[in-house]
């Protein structure tokens, strides 16, 4: 039996009219979580440490330096590859991030919370009106303005798991495995419409036969894995020409990592002499820490630093409707987006929540969506260029907007962790000894 709560347990619904939003998933799912999320909560006080490493030098007296470190160029011009540092970042290490993007999603879809219509339809529903709400907000602030101002209408669509998950660390809060489960699958689908977006909105000059060169390395990538080949020395010269050829296509060459992950086999081929490990999972665990731990860090420093310009820097940037764009969408846009379709969704099916958490919960996990850092950084420079002025406004305004976000998520959900502690503690009990926490077996 659970331990008692402050609070009475929900009804149980009647399960001929409605169903349950919000429960438990499988305990070797609930574990895989639990690890991603510690290697992404790392991965997200790296980030913010190099993000404020890049504000503090930005506007150092020493910030000619960090800028000249930003735009020195390495790499082969004869093959259009001589690229900034800060390119580099954005193009080349920001396809490992998306590399992994597509591994889980195809891993949801196949073998996770996705694969189920009942469960999928929230967070796929919540994710969606997650962007278009703050898309929507967005171009409503820059209508009356220039045409150019518009293009940024995707910046604040994107929620990045990493810095919640730090912000989360930092509260000290103890989320129960439905809402941990909830908030990857947001940030999982997210990230599929991001990726869609840059693909359909942001690719500029295409070039047809680069794109056709693109997939022979991509085919004989696809063909090795799902031969279940693990072959570093094989697999990783064909990812960096399917990359290469993506890039000079002229889409963005982070859909390539998308593409790679999409290609690899989610489930073990139960051979005999196979490792039970599947593929997808090898990669994930070989590329998870060098992702999280120096890839998005990496691009966060070089695309975070902004010359504030002080007091007045600050005004003449958030009286930008670019900026005012932003931070109302980030702040107001997704929380509205994210809880107002959660909410639709469950009342139009008759479902209902899990008696482990509540709306505020989801309120304040739709506040913590809000938080938007590394694509929506790689959305502004795609949208206004690198070093531009409504580009500078645009990573002011992310930041100001994650900050807020951040500081009201904490508010809501600190004040519910006194709940939380206890629902863990459910959530850890096994009073039979069988490894297996007593809510799961029960499951």
């Amino acid at each position: 039996m659970p331990h008692p709560s402050s609070q009475p347990a929900a009804p149980e619904p009647d399960s001929s009219s409605s169903s349950k939003v919000f429960s438990r998933s499988t305990y070797p799912e609930y574990r895989r979580i639990l690890s991603i999320l510690r290697t992404e909560t790392v991965g997200g006080a790296l980030l913010l440490a190099a993000t404020v490493v890049a504000l503090i030098w930005a506007n150092s007296p020493a910030a000619d330096g960090y800028f000249a470190l930003r735009d020195v160029k390495i790499g082969y011009e004869p093959w259009h590859l001589e690229l900034s540092l800060g390119h580099w970042a954005s193009d080349g290490l920001l396809a490992v991030f998306f590399f992994l993007a597509g591994l889980e999603l195809k891993r949801e879809f196949v073998a996770g919370e996705l694969r189920k219509p009942s469960k999928a339809v929230v967070p796929v529903a919540a994710a969606v009106g997650g962007v278009v709400v703050p898309a929507l907000i967005y171009v409503l602030f820059n209508l009356g303005t220039a045409g150019e101002t518009l293009k940024g209408w995707a910046i604040p669509t994107a929620t990045d798991i990493a810095f919640a998950l730090a912000v989360l660390a930092v509260i000290n809060t103890h989320l129960p495995a439905a809402l941990r489960t909830f908030l990857l699958t947001l940030a999982v689908v997210d990230d599929l419409i991001a990726i869609g977006i840059i693909a359909f909105f942001y690719s500029t000059g295409l070039q047809p036969l680069m794109l056709l060169a693109a997939l022979v390395p991509l085919a004989l990538f696809t063909f090795l894995v799902q031969k279940r080949i693990r072959s570093w020395y094989l697999l990783l010269p064909l990812a960096l020409a399917t990359w290469g050829f993506v890039h000079a296509s002229g889409i963005h060459a982070t859909v390539a990592g998308v593409l790679l992950g999409f290609a690899v086999p989610v489930l073990a081929s139960g051979k005999k002499g196979e490792p039970a490990e599947g593929l997808a999972e090898h990669l994930e665990h070989k590329l998870r820490p060098f992702s999280a731990g120096f890839a998005v860090p990496v691009f966060a420093f070089f695309s975070a630093g902004v010359a504030l310009g002080g007091l007045d820097g600050m005004g003449a940037a958030l009286r930008d409707p670019v900026a005012l764009g932003i931070v109302a969408a980030l702040v107001v846009g997704k929380a509205v987006g994210v809880f107002g379709t959660t909410f639709l969704v469950t009342k139009t099916t008759r479902a209902s929540l899990d008696s482990s958490i509540a709306w505020i919960d989801l309120f304040g996990l739709a506040l913590l969506a809000g938080i938007g850092f590394t694509v929506s950084l790689l959305i502004g420079e795609l949208s206004f260029g690198a070093g531009s002025a409504h580009n500078d406004h645009a990573k002011v305004a992310i930041l100001a907007g994650s900050l807020i976000s951040a500081l009201l998520a904490a508010v809501v959900l600190k004040a519910r962790n006194r709940r939380y502690r206890q629902v863990q503690a459910d959530e850890e009990r096994d009073d039979d000894g069988d490894g297996v926490p007593d809510v799961f077996a029960r499951a």
